[in-house]
């Protein structure tokens, strides 16, 4: 979980607390969660782009 919100920080060019932050209120910490066994199979790049999908389905605005 910690290498996904590091990546996911790395890719929108933000502080780790910062993607924490926005990935909670977003929404993609709980689909990270509840989708781990998934995620974790998957490319950083292409779990990055499942949490923003996430994200923007509630509320979020990053592309």
């Amino acid at each position: 979980m910690v290498a996904l919100i590091s990546e996911f920080a790395t890719h929108f060019k933000m502080l780790p607390n910062e993607a924490y932050l926005y990935l909670k209120r977003y929404k993609g910490l709980d689909h990270l969660r509840e989708n781990y066994s998934i995620l974790h199979t998957l490319s950083f790049r292409d779990a990055v782009e499942a949490m923003v999908d996430v994200c923007n389905n509630n509320g979020g605005w990053l592309k």
